[in-house]
């Protein structure tokens, strides 16, 4: 979705309250739901952002079904596995998968070879969660915001070496793409993973980053990195202090994470309403709000349309800077 802002449309009250939610669980069921317990799949290990946001939704969701909604996490080939699970699960609306930016955006533009495909073996339901990224430096890098980042990278020769959490991850896209928008190049630094990167940058081995805000922002309040920008399109509401990109070097610069929710191709349109019109009620709700912000995302709901319409924009966003930075995975 072009000019997309995470965290632009109000944060609702939930809707209903005890007393509807029967009538919306009756309902639910009515509409093509089985007994059997829902199943969202996480196509990554437990506790990064994807695993949070779809544990929040599945615990608002079994308080308001008349059956549990469960977390189950399968992680490997870059999320192909649980997405390829998914993609040859049931189309009744009990198996769910909770993708990320990662394998439903980014590897098929960098990837010749998936088991699945993001458009045709998936119905979006609506995105979860926004998750801002920054470029995050050592104390001793000199710049300390983007024009001072910019100057810096048009004067450095060899390119400034910028450590990623690995090839062809969300946080290494944003990077080429913030390179491109910039028109200077960055020598990106692969690690197995933002843990060992960040260890690297705390101890001074490499002096920039690209990271989540989420991950970057105790280091930053702890005095071990500071924060050069966000490369969200307006500043984020509980990190007012850090400036974009896109306000000072970078005009209509926008790259974020993200975390999706959608069923198998097929579901019922009846169920996929359903359930969006219960998710997003629950993304709405002012303490499911309060939690996403505090594991450093947005709460993002949006309708299957409209998440239909954002995923074919990212699909094409990646793939062209896929293209540009010659970013190529085998998979």
């Amino acid at each position: 979705m072009p000019g997309h802002m995470p965290g632009r449309r109000p944060f609702l009250a939930l809707a209903g309250g005890a007393l509807a939610a029967p009538l919306l669980a009756r309902g639910a069921a009515a509409q093509g739901f089985s007994d059997r317990p829902v199943r969202i799949v996480v196509p990554f290990p437990p506790g990064q952002s994807t695993d949070i946001v779809a544990r929040l939704v599945a615990e608002a969701l079994s308080a308001r079904w008349p059956h549990r909604v469960v977390v189950e996490n399968r992680a490997g080939g870059a999320g192909a596995i649980g997405m390829e699970a998914v993609a040859r699960a049931p189309a009744d609306g009990t198996v769910l998968v909770a993708g990320s930016i990662g394998p439903m955006a980014v590897n098929p533009a960098v990837m010749p070879r998936l088991p699945y495909d993001p458009e045709r073996d998936f119905a979006p339901i609506t995105n979860l969660s926004m998750v801002p990224l920054c470029i995050v430096a050592h104390p001793s890098f000199p710049a300390g915001d983007p024009a001072g980042f910019l100057a810096a990278a048009r004067a450095a020769n060899p390119p400034l070496d910028v450590a990623t959490a690995g090839p062809a991850s969300g946080a290494h896209m944003a990077a080429e793409l913030l390179a491109h928008r910039l028109g200077v190049r960055l020598n990106m630094v692969h690690y197995r993973g933002s843990g060992p990167a960040v260890t690297d940058l705390v101890a001074g081995n490499v002096r920039l980053m690209t990271d989540s805000l989420a991950s970057a922002l105790p280091h930053v309040r702890g005095g071990r990195l500071k924060l050069i920008g966000v490369s969200t399109a307006r500043r984020v509401t509980w990190a007012p202090e850090v400036p974009t990109f896109a306000e000072t070097v970078a005009p209509g610069h926008e790259a974020v994470g993200w975390n999706g929710l959608a069923a198998p191709a097929g579901t019922p349109p009846a169920v996929i309403a359903r359930i969006n019109a219960d998710v997003t009620a629950a993304l709405r709700d002012p303490e499911v709000v309060r939690r996403v912000e505090e594991a450093g995302m947005l709460a993002d709901p949006m309708t299957p349309e409209q998440f239909g319409a954002f995923l074919r924009a990212e699909l094409a966003r990646w793939r062209e800077v896929a293209r540009v930075a010659n970013v190529r995975l085998e998979g």
